[in-house]
């Protein structure tokens, strides 16, 4: 179970009429995947039935391009997926080729490390690059990567080679005393003016991107290159970072999962990403349109 009650049983739809969708937009951990990271078999059928049906399916994720190999191969026709909270768009037909970046500048992620360093004491923070991350050595080995360069936030983001520079995708801060929520809302309020903050783990743990990069902001740019309104798009999420991209988009689904903010954001509910709830819109989409004939 998630941060709020799950749903267990049919989704619920938004109210009033649907109109076919064109894209689907899906975010990955806590709503298309298991809690234990796979794709079950019923949601890559799912997945496969859309895109045969003329339907573009955008996995839209935190993660970074280095760790899309989960789904790598349920990608069909255009090969793209949004990562990096709307940082990077990357080809995975490709070997996980940047296509478009939208970095952060290490001016303006210095400036947010300076401002919760003073606002919250004992932040800890990691600089994830499109070469790959790096952290201080306070922050937590989530995740080991033996080619991670050991440093304060400071000298991680030095500018001395800034034309050979790795652009910076994303600043990650962590506390280890604060809720998730309260670390948010504190950030928000002390940086919120110099960069996008939002949070996709149980941990306090912050995602910082540039100014107004977001899922939304990445999705709105793909769409438009496809002459796809927002109307056409259908979203699902399960935590704060999938709000914006939940509220931007025609129709949308909160994971019976999902953090309440998500629940509040989306115009509908399916069930837990456990129950493979993606899978059953999809479904139930599919089956309308094949009604309509």
């Amino acid at each position: 179970m998630g941060e709020d009650g799950a749903v267990t049983s049919a989704s619920q739809r938004p109210d009033g009429p649907t109109p076919a969708p064109r894209l689907i937009a899906t975010d990955l951990d806590g709503t298309l995947l298991r809690d234990d990271k796979s794709v079950s078999l019923r949601t890559v059928a799912a997945l496969a039935a859309a895109e045969e049906a003329g339907i573009e399916v955008f996995f839209v994720t935190g993660r970074p391009a280095r760790w899309m190999d989960v789904v790598s191969d349920h990608v069909h026709g255009h090969g793209l997926a949004i990562c990096a909270n709307g940082a990077a768009v990357v080809d995975l037909h490709a070997g996980r080729e940047f296509v478009q970046v939208r970095a952060l500048p290490r001016a303006t992620a210095l400036t947010v490390v300076n401002t919760l360093r003073k606002a919250a004491p004992g932040t800890s923070f990691a600089v994830e690059m499109t070469t790959g991350i790096n952290y201080e050595p306070a922050y937590p080995p989530f995740f080991q990567d033996p080619g991670a360069t050991v440093a304060t936030a400071e000298k991680l983001l030095h500018e001395e080679h800034d034309d050979h520079a790795a652009p910076v995708l994303k600043l990650l801060a962590h506390h280890a005393e604060m809720t998730p929520d309260d670390f948010l809302a504190l950030a928000r309020s002390a940086a919120g003016a110099y960069a996008s903050i939002t949070r996709s783990s149980p941990t306090a743990l912050l995602e910082i991107s540039g100014p107004g990069v977001s899922k939304a902001s990445t999705l709105e740019l793909c769409c438009a290159e496809r002459g796809i309104s927002p109307a056409e798009v259908v979203a699902f999420g399960d935590m704060p970072n999938d709000v914006e991209m939940l509220r931007w988009a025609g129709t949308s689904y909160a994971m019976g999962n999902a953090h309440p903010d998500v629940i509040a954001a989306a115009s509908g509910r399916t069930v837990a990403n456990n129950e493979d709830g993606v899978a059953v819109v999809i479904e139930q989409i599919l089956a309308e349109r094949a009604a309509r004939g």
